[in-house]
């Protein structure tokens, strides 16, 4: 979309105030608001902007940066009134001497990107958020889930569905190719399932749809969590990424018509590259301390370090070849949650499987028919099946020796992720949560 094309649609769609949209280091989206009156400067020049004061941005002492529009990104948002109807577009982010800046999440991912477009290579991901929508229960917030329901459960009459189905035609309305919504497994967790793309058009889709599901589900009285493990004793939410490479002229580099799993070398060193880098991986798809308490056996999340086609206690699924859709030839990440930053998530995404695919790694035999959880100890160090971190501690540790992925990130950006994420640790420490208070109030 050309700037004027950009300056007809918001005239068409009557937009009076258009909102600049950006993610800090944790994925948290960030807003500047104007009048439409100001969008075609805004276009020209550019929005300065006070990045010291956005989380891993910038030093006071240089902190003047500027949005620049991607036109491309260009939304009506639909909850928002007639006389005060909004739009919103992704920006990315410049220093004042005009390079960009090296922190931007968005930026990071583009730089990724860019060195496979250099191979004539697209990189497809098709997410899977799952959240959950809670009642309000007082004036704090306790979670409690606003229905009954459970696995692709219907009812002609669930609120579950009204509220799902109004969020699926405000989706598709922004741009989302929306191919299912359903409710899932835990009393109150749903998953809309958006087409695949391009991965920088997916990160900034995964945005639009936490916002979206937040501010429709606020609007039905109701709190919409992406937290990872809101509920203690039941299922948490993910982010099943599936992944696949293309070529420019559309044909997808994971297919191999003579392979037993249909899978190219490409693809083999792809997972391999995944799976020697998982545990680093996990600080940054898996980025909260609350997203270590849904990575544990027993709740259909992967916890070790294994790859399958049929097997969903594995860290990598091969989904089952139908014949004729060699398109869809993939690879299910299975362990990233919503909590973390799509840009981010999916730059140590492709850096790792990049790293297997130009190493020529190939990953060990594939544990079909075998359900990990079940094995003991002692088989899993004889089948040498490593495990995930336990901790966002564990994960950072294990982040702070990967060269690979830091280097992904640069280090602009590695550092602010680090800074921040150390930090949340550290707070956490010293926090005194309901259960040590149960636990130890009367009895230490």
């Amino acid at each position: 979309m050309t700037q004027n094309d950009l300056l007809a649609r918001v005239r068409e769609d009557n937009i009076k105030f258009i909102s600049l949209q950006f993610t800090d280091v944790t994925g948290a989206v960030k807003s500047v608001d104007m009048p439409v009156n100001r969008l075609e400067v805004a276009l020209d020049e550019g929005v300065w902007f006070d990045g010291s004061s956005v989380e891993g941005f910038a030093r006071i002492q240089e902190s003047d940066m500027r949005l620049v529009i991607d036109p491309d990104t260009y939304a009506v948002l639909p909850w928002t009134p007639e006389e005060r109807r909004r739009a919103r577009v992704f920006c990315d982010i410049y220093m004042p001497d005009g390079r960009p800046f090296e922190g931007d999440p968005r930026g990071t991912l583009k730089r990724m990107l860019a060195k496979i477009a250099e191979r004539g290579w697209v990189y497809n991901v098709g997410p899977e958020p799952e959240f959950f929508l809670f009642r309000r229960n007082g004036e704090r917030t306790h979670p409690v889930p606003h229905d009954v329901g459970s696995y692709f459960d219907f009812s002609a009459d669930d609120e579950a569905v009204r509220v799902r189905t109004e969020l699926m035609d405000a989706l598709n309305s922004m741009g989302l190719e929306v191919e299912v919504g359903h409710h899932e497994v835990a009393l109150g967790q749903h998953e809309i399932d958006f087409r695949f793309a391009d991965a920088l058009r997916t990160a900034d889709n995964v945005l639009t749809l936490k916002y979206t599901v937040k501010a429709i589900a606020a609007q039905h009285g109701l709190i919409a969590s992406f937290m990872p493990k809101p509920v203690f004793g039941i299922n948490g939410s993910g982010m099943h990424c599936h992944q696949s490479l293309f070529d420019a002229q559309g044909n997808n580099l994971f297919f191999d018509p003579d392979d037993e799993y249909k899978l190219s070398r490409i693809a083999y060193g792809f997972i391999a590259g995944q799976l020697a880098h998982a545990r680093a991986m996990a600080a940054v798809v898996a980025p909260t301390v609350n997203s270590y308490k849904r990575l544990v056996p027993g709740y259909e999340a992967p916890v070790y370090i294994c790859w399958a086609q049929i097997n969903r206690s594995a860290l990598i699924r091969i989904p089952r070849y139908t014949e004729g859709r060699h398109k869809s030839t993939r690879a299910e990440l299975r362990f990233p949650d919503p909590s973390s930053n799509p840009y981010l998530a999916f730059t140590v995404m492709l850096a790792a499987a990049l790293d297997g695919i130009d190493r020529g790694l190939t990953p060990p035999p594939p544990l079909n028919n075998v359900n990990i959880y079940h094995l003991t100890e002692e088989e899993r160090e004889t089948m040498h099946i490593a495990e995930l971190p336990g901790s966002l501690t564990e994960a950072l540790r294990e982040l702070e020796g990967d060269e690979v992925l830091k280097d992904a990130l640069g280090a602009t950006t590695y550092e602010a992720f680090r800074r921040a994420k150390w930090a949340e640790v550290e707070e956490y420490r010293m926090k005194v949560t309901d259960w040590e208070v149960e636990r130890y109030l009367e009895v230490a």
